[in-house]
């Protein structure tokens, strides 16, 4: 192999690839574990005291928005469907909402995102109020006993309907599985076989992979070590194992688009928690991989430098903001991720953090269609506004 087609493996591939697992996934796999189980042991507190107090419950609303992740706003959807909360409560968490995008600022650009869900919390109480106040709630074209029959159809279908495993995730499952076994009994401190086990085998081995990528992630990014300077960089190596993993993960998880759904929002066990997330920072691995190894081939073959895509301006804005109508959260994924490699303005990507709505559009499309069109056209609004404010300052 000539030295340029080695130097493009490494800088377009390789690098990519271990950045997106020690650089966000291992941060966001502590984040998604340590919101898991606080959701896991007080969510049912949260809700009943929304449908309790539904006078502030806006407000309420958009303070769950700015959790990261979308299981606080699938839960929204789901009460409202029911009739439990109102349409300016769920506005209000879609408005706050940055979904899982958020995870991977949170990792990447901490101060920067702190920010943003300060204005994304201030507009979602607006909007959420503003919605209640004109008392506009859309009625759904489902009658009653149709909509609880839609409820529990997303119930059990996680969200997706009834999908069947596929044959590269099950030959995915069986080759991680002998691959865990070893890493359970070299990596006995972590857990071993009884935590792989307890997971299920591919979660389980990403988990110790994660451990030992966050162990090692922490002194690099904190400038402690310089691990390039090796004869075999660790960095590189336990990132694109860990990356590879992800990937691994999403594909035996048989996840796409989304990760989140009514059933993983509503954990019933440290066990589900566990499996969830590895799940969810797999999901988000794979999109951030796939955005900084899609960038990095863009410059290294035609010295492209992002300034000529319609993302800056007022074009910019407005392209944000309409990436937000895409339900799910892989393309947000992205354009954080792009916006972390220096591919996208604040202006856009504030837009399109109001915009967007994050897998919680899902289970409120199967159960109430026209509420869930109502909701994703009237979080543009503010969307447009914060874009075009922030690009005036």
């Amino acid at each position: 192999m000539s030295q340029r087609m080695e130097t493009l493996l490494h800088d377009v591939v390789l690098l990519p690839l271990a950045d997106a697992f020690l650089e966000v996934g291992v941060f966001v796999a502590v984040l998604v574990v340590a919101f898991g189980v606080a959701q896991w042991r007080y969510g049912d507190r949260v809700t009943g005291f929304l449908q309790r107090r539904r006078r502030i419950a806006p407000a309420v609303g958009a303070l769950l928005g700015v959790i990261p992740g979308c299981g606080a706003e699938i839960i929204l959807a789901t009460l409202y469907a029911r009739r439990s909360v109102s349409f300016g409560t769920v506005v209000a968490a879609l408005v706050a909402t940055t979904g899982d995008a958020a995870w991977v600022l949170l990792a990447g650009a901490p101060a920067f995102t702190l920010k943003l869900h300060l204005l994304t919390f201030a507009l979602g109480l607006v909007t959420g109020y503003a919605v209640d106040a004109l008392g506009f709630s859309p009625r759904s074209t489902l009658r009653s006993e149709e909509r609880e029959t839609a409820y529990a159809g997303v119930r059990a279908g996680g969200g997706a309907g009834p999908v069947r495993q596929p044959a590269l995730g099950t030959a995915l499952n069986e080759a991680v599985s002998g691959v865990s076994d070893a890493m359970s009994r070299a990596l006995p401190s972590v857990g071993g076989a009884v935590a792989v086990r307890a997971v299920g085998a591919v979660p389980g081995a990403f988990w110790m992979l994660a451990a030992a990528g966050f162990a090692l992630s922490v002194p690099v990014s904190f400038r402690l070590v310089d691990t390039s300077t090796l004869t075999v960089d660790p960095y590189l190596v336990l990132g694109v194992a860990g990356a590879v993993l992800a990937i691994a993960v999403f594909v035996t998880s048989r996840l796409g688009l989304s990760d989140d759904s009514v059933e993983s929002a509503s954990e019933q066990s440290l066990r589900a928690v566990l499996r969830h997330g590895a799940q969810e920072s797999s999901f988000i691995v794979v999109w951030v991989a796939a955005a900084y190894i899609a960038w990095e081939a863009l410059h290294a073959f035609t010295g492209f430098d992002g300034s000529q895509l319609p993302l800056y301006g007022v074009a910019g804005v407005l392209c944000g903001a309409l990436i937000g109508f895409v339900p799910g959260c892989a393309v947000q994924i992205v354009l954080a991720g792009l916006y972390l490699a220096g591919g996208v303005p604040v202006p856009t990507l504030v837009a399109n953090a109001v915009s967007q709505d994050g897998d919680a559009l899902l289970p409120l499309l199967a159960t109430d269609r026209r509420a869930a069109l109502w909701a994703t056209t009237i979080t543009t609004v503010p969307a447009l506004l914060a874009g075009l404010g922030v690009l005036l300052l």
